[in-house]
Formats: structure tokens, sequence, C-alpha cells
């Protein structure tokens, strides 16, 4: 299966990676729910997996963590990302590039913290710090009575550079939208 092919419209390849991002951040099972997000330091390179949560109408990217996890100090430090999704079924994979805004602790991550219902707060309320130490994996299995958000974290990708490529036999498609001030250019690029 294809999600476009080298007869589509360039527009037309950047609704359809639009539509699939935006399916991903909707749909539990789909395959671009899940992705590789890569942040920095002056001496490393970290990736992890993160869950999709939302994709606006102008493209930005969120996800949620832990406010005191390793990726926040990085992208505190460096707040540029790149983000990696690969859609199996449709051999499609999808990179983007961009800057980062952290929010915590303000209206902005509350209106999303209000939409985690029930156990789900417990991701965001772990007594002991992501990355911490412990002597026992179920060490980490304690939570608060009351669940509230003072370690919600909301991050958001702001995309300047996607790029996705089509798998196909010998026939690659390649493609790269570029944001100039408001308007993305889209052009074919060699596979």
């Amino acid at each position: 299966m294809m999600l476009f092919s080298a007869e589509d419209p360039l527009e037309d390849i950047f609704r359809i990676v639009k539509n699939e991002l935006q399916r991903g951040a909707l749909d539990p099972i789909h395959p671009f729910r899940f992705l590789s997000l890569a942040s920095h330091t002056d001496s490393d390179i970290d990736v992890r997996y993160v869950v999709l949560r939302k994709l606006d109408e102008e493209m930005n990217l969120f996800f949620f963590t832990d406010y005191r996890s390793t990726k926040v100090r990085q992208l505190k430090n460096k707040p540029d990302a790149a983000l990696l999704f690969y859609h199996p079924g449709e051999r499609v994979q999808v990179r983007i590039k961009g800057k980062i805004e952290i929010y915590h602790q303000n209206d902005i991550s509350r209106s999303f913290w209000s939409t985690i219902q029930g156990d789900a707060q417990k991701a965001y309320n772990a007594i002991t710090p992501p990355g911490e130490i412990i002597p026992d994996p179920r060490t980490a299995y304690n939570w608060p009575t009351e669940m509230d958000d003072r370690f919600f974290c909301l991050i958001k990708v702001i995309p300047i550079h996607i790029e996705a490529l089509q798998i196909h036999g010998l026939n690659h498609i390649r493609v790269v939208f570029q944001k100039k001030k408001d308007n993305w250019e889209m052009d074919w690029l060699a596979p």
C-alpha cells in the first residue's frame, strides 16, 4: 500500500501527511500515535518514544511528560528537537524538525491536564522522579493519594521542516516541506 505517489501534487501530499498525523493524535492504534523524539545536550543525543496527544491547525504537535524528566531539562536547555514517525502498513516515514515550547503550571498546561482522567494521572504523579536509581522496580509504583498537575508538563513542537518518504520498491518518493514565515515551501527530494 502507499499513502502517496509521484503523480500526486505536493499540496495533496502535504494534506495527506497532515491528515495521518491528525489521525495519530486521535486514534490510539494508529502507527503515528507513538513517535521517536530526539533531543540533545552539548555532548550527547537522546531519543525516546512519546505519545502524540494533539495536532493543531498550524501543525504544532503536542505531547505530555513529567516535568522532572531528563527530556524536559534537555529541551529547556536546547529548545529544538527531531521527531520520527513510521507507518509500517503504508511504508511511510515522516521526519519533523521543530522548535520547542514547554508549558508547566500555567493555563495552557492546565487545560490539557483537565482532559486526563483517573489512573492516567498517575503517569505524572509518581513520588519517585523519572530516571532516579531505585533498589527495586516496585519502588517506582508509589503515588500520592491526591493527584495534581505539579509535575505535569505539556510540550509543543513547532515544526519548521517536514520530510516524508514513501517506500516503494526501487522507486521511493521523498518530499520536503519547509516553513517560511507563515507558508510551507514544498519540494521533491531524491530519495
